[in-house]
């Protein structure tokens, strides 16, 4: 069924700590999550085998280190991290953290923890 989708009627989930997401399109082709980082938290770090990823800041501030380099997003700014390379994300701001990430293929399944 095609109809608007936003975080009040996507699917939901909680991941870490403290973080959610909700899944905006949810196909076998297709990726898009909006998600939501509390100051001070970070994703482990990982890379997709098959999924490469761009990520959106919506509001706040992402660090996201891909390769061993941070680099600073804010608002309206983004980065491609195409598959194979290791990245993490963090929220090292004083706000939440809202972002879209887009991935393709989807990347569940695919995520390859680091030490």
């Amino acid at each position: 069924m095609v109809r608007p989708i936003s975080v009040d009627n996507a699917e939901h989930y909680k991941w870490s700590d403290d973080c959610d997401g909700w899944h905006l399109v949810k196909s076998a082709a297709l990726s898009v999550i909006q998600e939501r980082v509390p100051s001070g938290c970070c994703e482990q770090s990982h890379k997709h085998e098959f999924a490469e990823q761009f990520f959106f800041v919506l509001s706040g501030q992402a660090t996201l280190i891909v390769d061993s380099v941070s680099h600073i997003l804010n608002p309206q700014q983004g980065l491609h991290v195409p598959a194979g390379l290791v990245h993490q994300l963090c929220n090292y701001g004083e706000v939440n953290l809202e972002f879209i990430v887009t991935s393709t293929p989807p990347s569940h399944g695919d995520r390859v923890n680091q030490s």
